[in-house]
C-alpha cells in the first residue's frame, strides 16, 4: 500500500534549540528564519512553511474533488517543548488567539522540571468486519477464530511491504452481539501493525480482501468492512512534573496555584458538562499540529472524544496531581493514530516541511510531542481558570483581532490592540475609536 512504505529523512536533525528568545517582537518572516535556523533547515523548506502558494493548485485539484482553490489557515510555532529530553520546534495550524503562545509558554515553564515525557504502544489499528444473518452467532464466532492463522496470512498477503517494514496484521477478536435491532451479529477484528503510516487504507483494504472468505467460514452475510477510528491500542501517553516554585504568580503561591489546577481538573473528571471544554481545551493543542502535518484531525477528535467515554461515562483526559514533593503532576492518555507517509503528509510540501521542522523520524514520535502539546495547553486553561480567569489573557490576545475588525493595518494593529486592552474594553467599537485618534 502507498502509505505504509518509507520514512521521514532524518537530516538536519541539529538546531540551536526550541528556545527562540524575542519571537512575539518579531515580523512573520523574521520568525520563519528564526526558526529554520534553529532547525538547521535549508531555504526550500524556509519557503514550504511561508504558505506562500507553496501547494500548485494542480496538486490540490489531485487531493480532492471538486476544487476551486485553496484555504489558508495562520501557521504559528510553538517554542520551548522538550519531549524525552530533545528539543523541538512546534508548527500549529490555527485561527483561534492565544493558543500557540499558551502552549509556547506552558512549555517553559515546564522546562523547570524537566520538559515533557511521552510513550507510545505499538501502532495499532482496527479494521471490523460485521456478519450478520446469522442462526449461530457463537459457531461462528468459533468457526472464525478456528481459522485465525489462514485469516491473518491472508490480510498479510495484501501489504507485503508493510509486513517487510514489521508491520501487518498481528492478531483478530471476534465480538458477538446477540441481541441487535437486526438480530445477532458478529464483528470480525484485525488487529494491523501499520508502523508509520495513519493506516486507514491499509486496514481497509485487508478487511475488504478477507470479507468473501470469512462469509464462507462463518455462513453468514458481510456487510461493513471499515477501520475504527477508537484506536486504544494505539494510545500515548504524556506527562509532565512542575516544582512548586515555578507556578508562583505575583499574587499566588506555587502551591496555592497547583491545588487550583487539581481542583478544576477534578470537575472535569465528575462532570461531563465540565469535561467536554476541558477536553475541548486539549483538542485546541492537538488539532493545529495535526493539521499542519497533514494529518487527520477528524479521526484524532473522534478517538479522543469516544475514549474519554470508554468506561460509559464522559470525563476528563488528563489528570492533575501534586506529588509529595508539591510538585504538580500532569499526565494525558489518548488514541493518537497519526502518521508521517501517506496522504497529505506526502503529497502536501508544507506538511512536509512542518514534519522537518518538527525533526521527527518516526509517527510515534510525532504522536508523543503532540499529546506533550495537548497536556501543555491544558495545563495553560486551567492555570489561568484557576488564577486570573480564561478571559484576561484569552481577550489580550483575541484584540489583535478586533483591531482587524475595526480597519486596523499593518502597524496600526498593534497599537490599537495595547489601546483597546489597556483601556479594558475589547470591543470593535472601542477599537474603530481607538484607530481614528479618538
Amino acid at each position: 500500500m502507498a502509505d505504509t512504505a518509507g520514512t521521514l529523512p532524518t537530516e538536519n536533525r541539529a538546531g540551536s534549540g526550541s528556545r527562540i528568545e524575542g519571537m512575539r517582537d518579531m515580523e512573520p518572516a523574521e520568525r520563519r528564519s528564526a526558526v529554520t535556523a534553529a532547525a538547521g533547515l535549508d531555504q526550500a523548506v524556509e519557503a514550504a512553511l511561508s504558505g506562500d502558494d507553496i501547494l500548485p493548485l494542480a496538486t490540490a485539484n489531485g487531493m480532492i474533488e471538486n476544487v476551486i482553490g485553496k484555504f489558508e489557515l495562520p501557521l504559528g510555532v510553538a517554542t520551548n517543548f522538550t519531549v524525552n529530553g530533545r528539543e523541538h520546534l512546534v508548527p500549529m495550524a490555527v485561527e483561534e488567539p492565544s493558543v500557540v503562545a499558551a502552549a509556547s509558554y506552558m512549555a517553559k515553564i515546564a522546562r523547570s522540571g524537566g520538559g515533557f515525557t511521552a510513550s507510545c504502544t505499538t501502532p495499532i489499528m482496527r479494521a471490523q468486519v460485521q456478519i450478520v444473518g446469522l442462526s449461530d452467532p457463537q459457531g461462528a464466532r468459533a468457526r472464525i477464530l478456528a481459522r485465525r492463522d489462514e485469516l491473518i496470512e491472508m490480510a498479510n498477503s495484501r501489504d507485503t511491504v508493510l509486513v517487510s517494514l514489521g508491520g501487518g496484521c498481528k492478531d483478530i477478536e471476534v465480538h458477538v452481539f446477540p441481541e441487535t435491532p437486526i438480530g445477532p451479529m458478529v464483528v470480525l477484528h484485525l488487529l494491523v501493525d501499520v508502523r508509520d503510516a495513519m493506516g486507514a487504507n491499509t486496514v481497509n483494504s485487508m478487511a475488504e480482501m478477507l470479507a468473501p472468505r470469512v462469509e464462507e467460514i462463518a455462513g453468514g452475510k458481510v456487510r461493513l468492512r471499515i477501520l475504527s477510528n477508537l484506536a486504544d491500542r494505539r494510545l500515548v501517553t504524556a506527562s509532565v512534573r512542575i516544582p512548586e516554585e515555578a507556578l508562583t504568580t505575583k499574587t499566588m503561591t506555587g502551591a496555592d496555584v497547583a491545588q487550583g489546577i487539581v481542583e478544576a481538573c477534578a470537575l472535569a473528571i465528575i462532570d461531563p458538562y465540565r469535561a467536554a471544554t476541558h477536553n475541548k481545551g486539549i483538542m485546541n493543542g492537538i488539532d493545529p499540529v495535526v493539521v499542519a502535518t497533514g494529518n487527520d484531525w477528524r479521526a484524532i477528535e473522534a478517538g479522543a472524544h469516544a475514549y474519554a467515554a470508554r468506561n460509559g461515562r464522559y470525563t476528563s483526559l488528563t489528570a492533575w496531581e501534586i506529588d509529595r514533593d508539591g510538585a504538580l503532576v500532569g499526565t494525558l492518555e489518548l488514541p493518537m493514530a497519526l502518521g508521517i507517509v501517506g496522504g497529505a503528509t506526502r503529497t502536501h510540501p508544507a506538511a512536509q516541511a512542518a514534519l522537518k521542522l518538527m525533526q521527527v523520524s518516526s509517527a510515534d514520535e510525532l504522536a508523543q510531542i503532540t499529546a506533550a502539546v495537548g497536556l501543555a495547553q491544558n495545563m495553560a486553561a486551567l492555570r489561568a481558570l484557576a488564577t486570573e480567569g480564561i478571559q484576561r489573557g484569552h481577550m489580550t490576545l483575541h484584540a489583535r483581532n478586533i483591531a482587524i475588525t475595526a480597519g486596523a493595518t499593518g502597524a496600526e494593529i498593534d497599537r490599537v490592540a495595547k489601546a483597546i486592552v489597556a483601556a479594558g474594553d475589547v470591543s470593535v467599537a472601542r477599537a474603530k475609536e481607538a484607530l481614528e485618534g479618538v
